[in-house]
């Protein structure tokens, strides 16, 4: 246990104040007795993972931090049912990512470069490039605060919806020990649905494709919009995307030329980037030292020195004009912790 931690140093931001109490936890067990441990003391418990998907107050914690460092990948596999990988929270989500491919295990392929641990990935429904982990995820198992016990929730019962899922939903009750996935056996990808991608490699929407070109297509365009970390280059010091694609209720809500993708429920998706720039924010837009990326609209960034609070002033003012454009409110996709927008 440390006290007076400086949390900026364990996000990709690269922002936020001091947490009271830090402790690093490496095991399954250590994980849940800290929990326990500061449930009982009534201390509130900030978990932390690879710190790519939160934004921290300026002030910090007033509570104990608790960082998710565990490790272990667990394979049951046959040609039948294909890869069953059990992966502990803690395990790094592109060692993850590159491990599958190198394994022949396929459905992952498309979330390469994605920052942060596997944990995270179920809570957020993480997803890249026409897909999501809830099409591959078997089951999360979780250590349920309120219930006092480890239990298995199964993908049908995880709430998985865009961005979000049951453990979103209810942050302080579950934490995340290990994620299951079932993927099927080859070299090559899952459908490659997304216009942009297809596009990069050659191939009609629809297809498959190897899955080492698909990492490297992802790689590629990931880094063309800042979203590759680099810790020599500002322009990545980000959350990812800082605004989820609003969801609207009928196609005629969305702004004429603007893409939209029909979902399964009726509703329709529109690109929030877009918003952004034909709202009048340009890429590069600062305030104080915080600044939308050169390179992709929705990435807020820390051009080095930021406070959290020129980071959400800056949030404050994109969502603004987007709402004054199109009567559209962008919602943030990171977790906001002591801070609000």
């Amino acid at each position: 246990m440390r006290t007076h931690v400086s949390l900026a140093d364990y996000t990709t931001l690269r922002i936020g104040g001091l947490a009271d109490k830090f402790v690093e936890v490496s095991t399954e067990d250590d994980l849940i007795t800290a929990v326990r441990d500061a449930d009982a003391a009534e201390e509130p418990v900030l978990l932390l993972s690879g710190g790519s998907n939160v934004v921290i107050g300026d002030d910090g914690f007033r509570g104990t931090v608790i960082k998710i460092a565990t490790s272990g990948i667990r394979v049951n596999s046959d040609m039948c049912s294909g890869a069953m990988v059990h992966i502990a929270a803690g395990e790094d989500w592109d060692g993850v990512v590159q491990r599958a491919i190198a394994e022949e295990w396929s459905g992952l392929e498309s979330m390469s470069g994605i920052p942060g641990l596997t944990g995270s990935t179920p809570v957020q429904n993480v997803g890249a490039y026409g897909h999501e982990v809830a099409e591959t995820i078997a089951s999360v198992r979780v250590f349920d605060r309120v219930a006092g016990e480890v239990r298995t929730v199964f993908a049908a019962d995880c709430g998985f919806s865009y961005r979000n899922s049951r453990f979103k939903a209810d942050p302080s009750r579950y934490v995340v020990l290990e994620v299951t996935f079932q993927l099927t056996l080859g070299d090559l990808s899952a459908e490659v649905g997304y216009a942009e991608l297809a596009r990069v490699l050659d191939v009609e929407p629809g297809s498959r494709a190897p899955m080492t070109e698909v990492r490297e297509a992802v790689l590629g365009l990931r880094r063309s919009k800042g979203m590759v970390l680099d810790p020599l280059d500002h322009d990545t010091w980000s959350a990812g995307s800082f605004f989820t694609n609003p969801i609207l209720d009928t196609p005629a809500e969305v702004p004429a030329g603007a893409p939209q993708w029909p979902q399964p429920d009726g509703r329709v998706k529109t690109s929030a980037a877009w918003l952004i720039e034909h709202a009048g924010v340009s890429k590069g837009y600062t305030i104080g030292a915080a600044a939308v990326s050169s390179k992709h609209t929705l990435a807020l960034t820390n051009q080095g020195g930021a406070t959290t609070k020129e980071l959400l002033t800056l949030a404050t003012h994109v969502r603004s004009q987007v709402q004054q454009a199109f009567g559209i409110t962008l919602i943030n996709e990171p977790v906001l912790v002591n801070c609000s927008l």
